[in-house]
């Protein structure tokens, strides 16, 4: 599957919120300039709030159980954001789609642009990229974009090493025994 690059701009956004989501308007509006979202006026306390239970939504769609559950949370979520695409060019981009409504707030820009990236996946068929680290004590989402799907960890060079280093250790402890 081709993913391009706004769809892949949004997937990373929602692996970040999910990820490390900002706990204070200081780290919102980080969060904003990090990923070059834009049309996004003031910040305030309910943009937070409202950002804070989007994270959990895209959490559960993560964490579904099935295609059905996944399309089902995926569906309430782009409705509830007043999905309305638009060809735009702006910022030194070329023509790319925007989901949100023009004056959406913060947390509707995500639901519509990420819902629609998830959905996309869904609809794919590749739905089983949407993973948590099979780390036992992480559990960070990400979308493992490799060509055979076989990433298990959210980063090789601290959890998949540090997992892979213990199994040497505990192989070598067992040799010497």
């Amino acid at each position: 599957m081709l993913i391009n690059h706004d769809t892949r701009c949004a997937l990373d956004a929602v692996v970040d919120l999910l990820n490390a989501g900002p706990a204070d308007l200081a780290g919102l509006q980080g969060f904003v300039e990090r990923h070059g979202i834009s049309g996004v006026g003031a910040l305030h306390e309910r943009d937070l709030t409202a950002v804070h239970e989007l994270r959990a939504r895209f959490g559960q769609v993560f964490d579904a159980g099935s295609n059905e559950a996944a399309a089902e949370l995926l569906n309430a979520l782009v409705a509830g954001a007043g999905t309305t695409p638009r060809l735009t060019d702006h910022d030194g981009y070329d023509w790319h789609v925007h989901y949100f409504a023009p004056g959406a707030s913060l947390a509707e820009h995500l639901a519509a642009d990420g819902g629609m990236a998830l959905a996309f996946l869904l609809v794919g068929g590749e739905r089983q990229r949407l993973r948590r680290c099979a780390a036992p004590d992480c559990g960070r989402a990400f979308v493992d974009l490799s060509r055979n799907r076989s990433r298990r960890y959210c980063d090789g060079r601290t959890c998949g090493n540090r997992l892979h280093v213990a199994a040497y250790r505990a192989r070598r402890r067992e040799a010497a025994d």
